[in-house]
């Protein structure tokens, strides 16, 4: 298994956010579908090391984010849904950050850049727009050599020729061994990309609802 949790559980004070006993997923690229409020973005931080939670979870059968973090976090990479960076940095602050901490492969920075159009690179975030930012947290995700990427509504704000870029990213990496794991409101199919199969957040537990 590429990804596994055991006995996950989140809570925000006494409200409690996920439940999942058991989940593993193989090579692939999965959808994980959910309502609005359903924690989608809540296991996706979680999975990212980013909130604090109980259980186990478990990257290529022998990174565990709780004993091994340093290893686990070089190995998975979180593009958020509404990624909020602070107003004086520049993209090209925060992509050189980034590439250093996950250990980018020479040319990776570049051919991220050029893949998604990035020509602001020493604009503040304070002026850039929603899709700017949007095409920044995007490329972020992809630095380093990930196991596993996972973009939380990847597709919001921005425009055809990023979504084309994006996909072609996506299947470019997946072919080189990468998981995928993708929210959207968004039917994959319709946008050309075929997924290996799709889950739903339910009742604060994953379960798997068909294969694509």
């Amino acid at each position: 298994m590429i990804l596994e949790i055991q006995n996950l559980t989140q809570r925000y004070g006494s409200f409690q956010v996920l439940a999942i006993p058991s989940w593993a997923v193989d090579y692939g690229i999965y959808w994980i579908q959910g309502e609005n409020g359903a924690g989608k973005s809540t296991l996706f931080r979680t999975l990212a090391g980013m909130l604090p939670s109980s259980g186990d979870i478990i990257l290529d059968q022998k990174y565990n984010l709780k004993d091994q973090p340093v290893d686990y976090r070089l190995r998975l990479n979180l593009g958020e849904a509404e990624p909020l960076y602070p107003s004086f940095l520049t993209p090209g602050d925060l992509i050189t950050f980034v590439a250093e901490a996950k250990q980018s492969p020479v040319g990776q920075t570049e051919m991220l850049i050029e893949a998604l159009g990035i020509n602001y690179l020493k604009n503040s975030f304070g002026s850039c727009s929603s899709g700017m930012v949007k095409k920044v947290s995007l490329a972020v995700a992809f630095l380093g050599n990930p196991s596993v990427i996972i973009l939380d509504e990847p597709l919001i704000t921005i425009d055809k020729e990023a979504r084309l870029a994006l996909f072609n990213l996506i299947e470019n990496y997946h072919a080189k061994g990468v998981t995928f794991l993708i929210s959207s409101h968004q039917l994959f199919q319709q946008e050309g990309l075929n997924v290996t199969a799709s889950f739903a957040l339910k009742n604060k537990n994953l379960i798997r609802i068909e294969a694509v």
